[in-house]
Parts: structure tokens; sequence; C-alpha cells
């Protein structure tokens, strides 16, 4: 019993020794040091330790994620077997370009090409033969072109091909030559016309047959003179062609090879080979479907004039002094706006403080 009690004893003076307390009078008992540091030292290496293991992981998931998506995409990107679509190469076109704009007279020749051959398969439903004026024709040549329409059973009345228009006041329906605001028509009076005359396929719509393909000017260019046999092994069906570049992935096509070179004679006397040929459409198309393309171009580079009382004016007016570009009349008031957005949105990030501030240990008592 004595044992016990003694044994019990001991280990109740050690708890105290290792405790800080303060004792009547000027002693003061502490933890011993050396216990202290080797605690402090354990804590902080353990710390370390598992502040490391932790980068590791990290470092470790961000490159095995950077790596999976480069895979995919590697994956996505690689030739696959059973795909024969080729992808249209980049054509340096003349209109493409910050201060470029469409070449007026391949417009004219496109037009030629798309209504001496496309329009027999095409329509344009979207464009009007006003749009021409100014840009390819003359009104009266517009004119022209919109009275020699040709429509799906066209009626012809001494002479001159009438459009059906109406109802007039009486309810009744009437026949009228063709006028600038008729918009170019289609070849076929209905949907199921046109795919009885093209062996079940729909000939799509001309007016943003550009902007509605994937590679736009060069993937049509490229549908045009991409025209080849079929390579061994490849069957095709009754009435189908063999085209690399047509999206369907198995490079069969409906549409057989419309461009052939000198099949017409251009007015101005340019060559009409194929690819001047392809060139020439594509560029009418191109400007069909945006025909406000190079409007845009000169409102970026066209000098206009600012009156004293604000009005906004042309080039070459008297009374406006003050001259500079359209899209600085655009952009400037836009620059001050973000500038001001900017300043008001990174103000609480910018206007923080960071001090340090050093510890303030304690005096020691001697």
């Amino acid at each position: 019993m004595a044992v016990i009690l003694n044994t019990l004893h001991a280990r109740a003076a050690t708890r105290i020794s290792l405790r800080t307390f303060r004792l009547p009078g000027p002693c003061k008992v502490t933890r011993p040091n050396a216990l202290r540091s080797l605690n402090t030292n354990t804590t902080a290496t353990g710390s370390s330790q598992s502040s490391r293991w932790r980068q590791i992981l990290y470092t470790t998931g961000a490159v095995a994620g950077v790596g999976a998506i480069g895979l995919y995409y590697a994956l996505d990107q690689s030739v696959k077997a059973s795909g024969l679509e080729l992808h249209p190469p980049a054509y340096p076109w003349s209109h493409n370009g910050f201060i470029k704009g469409f070449d007026h007279q391949s417009i004219r020749r496109g037009y030629e090409v798309y209504k001496q051959v496309c329009a027999a398969c095409h329509g344009m439903k979207y464009v009007s033969y006003r749009e021409l004026v100014g840009v390819s024709h003359t009104e009266a040549e517009a004119k022209q072109a919109a009275s020699e329409v040709c429509i799906a059973d066209p009626m012809l009345v001494e002479g001159v091909i009438q459009v059906l228009d109406g109802p007039d006041d009486t309810g009744k329906m009437f026949l009228r030559p063709g006028k600038l605001f008729d918009r170019f028509p289609s070849p076929y009076p209905n949907e199921e016309a046109a795919r009885a005359a093209n062996n079940s396929a729909l000939p799509p719509d001309l007016s943003v047959i550009v902007l509605a393909r994937h590679g736009g000017e060069d993937y049509i260019f490229s549908l045009l003179t991409g025209y080849m046999e079929a390579p061994a092994g490849v069957v095709l069906a009754d009435g189908m062609h063999f085209n690399p570049y047509f999206v369907s992935g198995s490079g069969s096509i409906g549409m057989a090879q419309a461009l052939f070179s000198d099949m017409i004679a251009y007015e101005d006397g340019t060559t009409a080979t194929q690819s001047q040929l392809a060139k020439d459409v594509v560029t009418f198309l191109s400007w069909a479907a945006q025909p406000e393309y190079d409007k845009r171009k000169k409102a970026s580079i066209d000098v206009s004039s600012v009156a004293p009382d604000g009005r906004v004016g042309v080039k070459g007016l008297i009374d406006c002094p003050v001259y500079c570009p359209k899209v600085l009349l655009i952009m400037i008031p836009m620059l001050v706006l973000l500038t001001f957005w900017k300043r008001h949105l990174w103000s609480t990030i910018k206007s923080r403080k960071i001090l340090f501030r050093e510890t303030i240990k304690p005096p020691k008592k001697s």
C-alpha cells in the first residue's frame, strides 16, 4: 500500500512540475525549455510534411487533368477510319481584310454564273433585284434583269415574261412584268416538285448559303471544284456523285458537277475556267449573304464630319470643320464608359492595404 501511494505521489509531482504557474513570491515555475522546443519542432515538421504532400497531390491532379483534356482533343481531331470528308483549305479571298471590300466585277460575273447555271435548280428568295443597283448593275440593267426573270411556269404574253401577282382591288390575280422589288425566284413551284426533279434531294436556297455552311466561302469553292471519281471500295447509289468535301462524311452527293471550263462566255471577256467560275459565283453568293459588308468596312475608315451643334454629316460639308473617322464617334464614348466601369470594378481590390506588423514580445523579467 505504501508503494502505491509513493508512485501516485511521484506522478502528481511530475505533472505539477511541467505546468506553468506562479508561486507566492518572485519565483515562476515553467515548462522545461527542452520539452517545449521538442513539441514545437514536432508540430512544425508535421505541418510542413502535410503541406508538401498536399502540393504534390494538387500538382499531380492538375497534370492528369490537362493530360486527359489533351488526349481527348487529340483523339477527337484524329482521322477517323470511316470518314472520307476533307476539310477545305483557306483561300486568299480578295475581300478578306480590315480595309478590303468585294470585287464588284467579280460579283457581276458571279451573277452571270448564277443566272445561267445555278438558277436552274436553286433559288434566292431573300435577295431582290433592286439590291444589284449600284453594286454590280445600273438601275436600267437591274430592271432588264428583273423583267427577264424566269419563274416556275412563266407566262409569255406578247414576247414578255409575265409575273403572276395580286390580288387586285377586285380580288383577282393579274399578270405583270418583273420589277426591281421582285425577289430572285425559285425554279420550282413547291418543295415536292423540287424533290421530284432532283432524285428526292431538295436543292437548298442560296441566299445565305455562305454563312450557313461551316467553312463559308472556302467550303463552297472546294465543293464546286472538288468532284472526282469515287475511290476503290466506295459504292455510290444510282444518281449519286462523289465529292470528298461534302459534309455527308461518305462523299456521296446528289448534285452533279455543275461548273466546267468555257461553259459560258463572260461579258467582259474573262476566261471562264472552272476555278474562275467557282470564284466568281462564290463571291456573288458571299455578297448576297451579307450585302452590307462593304458598308460595315467603310463605317470604320470613312471620314465623317461633326458640326458645331453635334450633327454628324458627310465629308465635304462646309459648316462642319471637325473631321474624324466614324469609328471614333462610337469607340471614344465606349472607351470612356469602359474605363470608368473598370475603375469601379477594381476599386475594392486596388484600395486594399496589406500591413505587416511585428509581434511585440513581452519584456523579459529579470
